[in-house]
């Protein structure tokens, strides 16, 4: 009987300094720097600040959604959607067929003199099968969403380029559609 009472306190002791010991991916991470209303991130290295006029995190199709769309006065944007969205917590971009999570950069350069002959490039995340990037959402409340995020983009339907996306972060006004 000593010897069973000595081992139930062995492995109790044990799982307590194993379960405070370990830490959760699933906490979301610390927020990022971006200013109220804002996604801010390094474009190959480049500065990138969205307007708060037009960028918005939308929570869609009864919560399970998250759709972050971000565009700056130069007619550069990201956009990035969670499928599956449950909230804080780390969402993998890529990394097979079981995640569906995307992300992407977009750059258009506008012709004043012909409209018609601007051009818009698109960089996409993922681009294969592997893991390109993550976002975490450190933060939601009733009317924001906030975190940060960086990913690896292709330009598939183009030149092929690869961007590189750091220090990626956003405060964004939350929307909510059913």
């Amino acid at each position: 009987m000593r010897n069973l009472k000595q081992f139930m306190l062995f492995v109790m002791v044990g799982s307590l300094l194993s379960l405070t010991s370990c830490s959760s991916d699933d906490d979301g991470g610390a927020p990022g720097s971006a200013p109220s209303g804002s996604l801010t991130a390094k474009v190959d290295g480049a500065n990138f600040q969205s307007m708060e006029i037009s960028s918005s995190a939308t929570v869609a199709n009864s919560g399970q959604n998250l759709i972050i769309i971000a565009s700056n006065s130069d007619g550069n944007a990201f956009s990035i959607t969670i499928f599956g969205y449950e909230g804080v917590g780390t969402y993998p971009i890529g990394g097979g067929a079981n995640i569906a999570n995307v992300g992407s950069y977009s750059e258009t350069d506008v012709d004043l003199n012909n409209p018609q002959n601007s051009t818009t490039e698109i960089w996409q995340a993922p681009y294969n099968d592997s893991m390109v990037g993550e976002v975490n959402i450190s933060d939601e409340t009733d009317s924001k969403v906030i975190g940060t995020f960086n990913f690896t983009c292709k330009n598939v339907g183009g030149d092929q380029s690869i961007k590189t996306i750091t220090d990626g972060s956003f405060d964004l006004n939350k929307q909510v559609v059913n």
